[in-house]
């Protein structure tokens, strides 16, 4: 495999166009009213310091991101949702924060070590930064992209997130309708519409890093094509993936009545909380000023 060689910036479609052709947009007014009651709890937990706390807080928006992924949920349902991600996105980022995450050279030195794995000319041992290491593994044994895409379904929690949206506006589906062919093949519609995004936004952080677990890479690795191409491939199946989705829920059966109407509510909860996501992608802090540059790029292109 030869060394993958990136250039100082690619172009970005506006995502968020594109998965706006399924999924709408609503921003939930009781925000801040949620946001006070959350933060007081996080507060109450102590889990981290009071720096790292305001800078979570601050630069996460996870209120926002909470107030977009369920903008038709009443106060309470609200407030639970948000301090559930307040949990989930602190237990991840704690985790994530190792020591060469306040040392730019630990980082440049696992950035040149994972670029030497991918470098198939040159004969290393297993190096020891857990990223390398990983990707070590990983170069050994790339995934296709079609196997990846069945990977990354699998990291982004969908049954957590579909759970959610049913406890947001209190919907209790039958199981059978989860069982049903159709539906599980939206869930993997929705799911790949937030994964891939994710993917795009978050590529140069990563690459930075040394982490290549991320579809780009595994499409720039089996099409044997450049960071753009790449980039313009995960861009098109996207937009294809919202066209699939579209076509499943017109082909929708009925369950009955009740049952139709509470899946409609689903539905359109599931397709508040795609967009929300995809929108907070370029507000978060991992990916938010790299994304939004790059799709400045490309819209003035």
């Amino acid at each position: 495999m030869p060394p993958f060689i990136f250039p100082p910036y690619f172009a970005l479609d506006d995502l968020c166009a594109i998965t706006g052709k399924a999924c709408k947009l609503k921003v939930n007014p009781l925000q801040n009213e949620a946001n006070t009651f959350a933060c007081q709890w996080f507060d109450s937990i102590g889990v981290c310091d009071e720096a790292w706390k305001i800078k979570f807080l601050n630069l996460g928006k996870f209120d926002l991101f909470a107030a977009l992924s369920f903008p038709d949920a009443d106060l309470k349902h609200l407030e639970t949702c948000l301090m559930f991600f307040f949990w989930a996105f602190s237990t991840d980022d704690l985790s994530d924060e190792g020591a060469f995450q306040d040392s730019p050279s630990q980082v440049q030195a696992g950035h040149d070590i994972s670029n030497a794995v991918i470098d198939s000319s040159l004969a290393m041992d297993r190096p020891s930064f857990p990223y390398a290491a990983m990707l070590y593994e990983y170069v050994h044994k790339l995934p296709s992209v079609e196997e990846f895409i069945l990977m990354r379904r699998a990291t982004i929690g969908g049954a957590m997130v579909e759970a959610m949206v049913e406890y947001s506006l209190d919907i209790d589906l039958p199981d059978y309708v989860f069982e049903h062919s159709t539906i599980r093949a939206m869930s993997d519609a929705t799911n790949d519409m937030m994964t891939w995004p994710n993917d795009l936004c978050s590529f140069n952080k990563e690459q930075a890093n040394g982490d290549y677990q991320n579809l780009v890479f595994v499409i720039m690795n089996e099409r044997r094509v450049d960071l753009q191409e790449a980039i313009d491939i995960l861009t098109d199946m996207l937009s294809q993936r919202v066209d699939d989705y579209l076509a499943l829920k017109a082909s929708l059966p009925s369950f009955g009545s009740k049952v139709d109407h509470e899946l409609s509510r689903y539905i359109e909860a599931l397709e508040y909380f795609t967009q929300g996501t995809v929108l907070w992608y370029y507000l978060s802090p991992s990916t938010s000023y790299a994304a939004l540059r790059l799709m400045l790029l490309r819209g003035s292109s």
